[in-house]
């Protein structure tokens, strides 16, 4: 098969949808498939990669690490019908999402849409945290999903949310998958070792951008209670972003920063081991459609406190591998839960980290995979006759108004519905 994907973020951007869209395509050529990667240039992105188009883009848009695309070259369409997708995989709804849309137009291929992010939640980007885009956002990301011929949804929360909002369009809810094996062989110690953490102290950790949108303030905040109350405990935050100084501030302000260690991104065995590293994992993100860091964390066997959102509601199990606390919960209460995770005697943290690590196994990429071509496979044979990809002009150009049309139609919906929202809509943005 023949798999053709469009995303706004790719590596060596670090985030869930660019470290998903590059797993993914890992996996599909293990098992035979082609995959062609159409996605933005970033700082420090290889100088040659087999099977991905870069397309020029803005760096950095809206003091953010994102990159947005400019319009794409004429010398894609060709490399498109060299390629002759069996079908078009789109990770975002804008920019490379309507890319995706006339590529599958074009070659006649069937799409599927991955809801990766609810982009409702990411205004703090543009126009000081509109709530006219906000509901823009949302808006037309459904409305791309009724655009495309299927959609995978990360998580049940997002499939239940996809369908309130009256998206017609099929749905199979696939989460993103994680390399469980590798994650399994972490050795902490050299992580402590590397990051000064001494070797018996109790080890809070968090993985994950430091960006507004991941609730960061609060995680902090939290965890500075945690610190405070527990002069031997330690946290590690790993990961970069806008959020850093922030978070350094409120630790600063109760004179526990010395037991906060910043180790910014890591990759590869140097991520691995700091998730074996820790005592239990913190997670206070309510912008998540699944969480792909607690799978990771659940793979190495570690707890997880989170607060009740999408996702995290459908792998945290409370009492049995974490907590989950309400997503109203005080900062008392997650500090609370926090440090008891951490204060469990040894009999109680094995069943909690054998319960992680059972639960990360429904996780496991080859399962995720399997399931994501099976999808493929369903949608492609339920799409038109291979003849239709040898249309005439005519026939072609028609079906190129049509998908413009549709697009077009789909902005002015959202448009409408972000200018002049019903009062049902503005509570369930709320």
């Amino acid at each position: 098969m023949n798999v053709l994907m469009f995303t706004n973020t790719f590596t060596p951007h670090v985030g869930g949808v660019a470290r998903s869209v590059s797993e993914l395509a890992r996996q599909l050529r293990q098992v035979g498939d082609r995959v062609l990667i159409v996605a933005p240039e970033f700082e420090g992105m290889p100088s040659h990669e087999d099977g991905v188009v870069r397309i020029p883009a803005l760096q950095n848009f809206g003091g953010s690490d994102f990159s947005v695309p400019l319009p794409l070259s004429t010398n894609l369409s060709t490399i498109i019908e060299e390629f002759q997708p069996d079908i078009v995989h789109s990770h975002h709804p804008f920019l490379l999402g309507d890319s995706a849309l006339r590529a599958a137009s074009s070659m006649a291929a069937p799409i599927i849409f991955t809801y990766h992010t609810r982009y409702e939640l990411y205004g703090h980007y543009v126009a000081q945290d509109s709530d006219l885009l906000k509901r823009l956002a949302q808006s037309l990301s459904i409305g791309y999903c009724d655009l495309c011929d299927g959609v995978i949804a990360p998580s049940e929360s997002i499939s239940h949310f996809l369908r309130a909002h009256s998206v017609k369009t099929k749905i199979a809810t696939i989460p993103t998958g994680v390399d469980t094996d590798v994650f399994r062989n972490g050795v902490g110690a050299h992580a402590r070792q590397k990051h000064s953490v001494p070797e018996k102290a109790p080890l809070v950790g968090h993985v994950g951008r430091l960006a507004p949108e991941k609730n960061l303030g609060f995680l902090a905040a939290s965890l500075a209670l945690v610190l405070n109350q527990n002069k031997e405990a330690y946290a590690l935050i790993v990961g970069e972003g806008t959020s850093r100084s922030h978070m350094l501030e409120i630790f600063r302000s109760v004179d526990v920063d010395d037991r906060v260690r910043f180790t910014g991104v890591l990759q590869g065995t140097a991520l691995v081991d700091a998730y074996a590293s820790m005592d239990v994992f913190a997670f206070s993100s309510r912008s998540e459609t699944q969480g792909l860091v607690l799978a990771e964390a659940m793979a190495a066997s570690v707890p997880v406190v989170a607060l009740d959102a999408p996702g995290a509601r459908e792998m945290v199990r409370d009492g049995i591998n974490g907590r989950l606390l309400s997503a109203t919960a005080e900062e008392t209460e997650f500090a609370s839960a926090v440090a008891s995770q951490l204060s469990w005697n040894m009999e109680t943290r094995k069943e909690q980290r054998q319960a992680a690590r059972r639960t990360a196994e429904r996780f496991s990429i080859s399962s995720t995979t399997d399931q994501v071509r099976s999808f493929y496979k369903r949608i492609e044979s339920g799409h038109k006759p291979s003849e239709y990809k040898h249309d005439n002009l005519w026939a072609s150009s028609k079906r190129a108004v049509s998908n413009e049309l549709d697009i077009m139609a789909n902005i002015a919906h959202a448009a409408s519905d972000a200018l002049f929202p019903s009062p049902t809509k503005s509570n369930e943005q709320k």
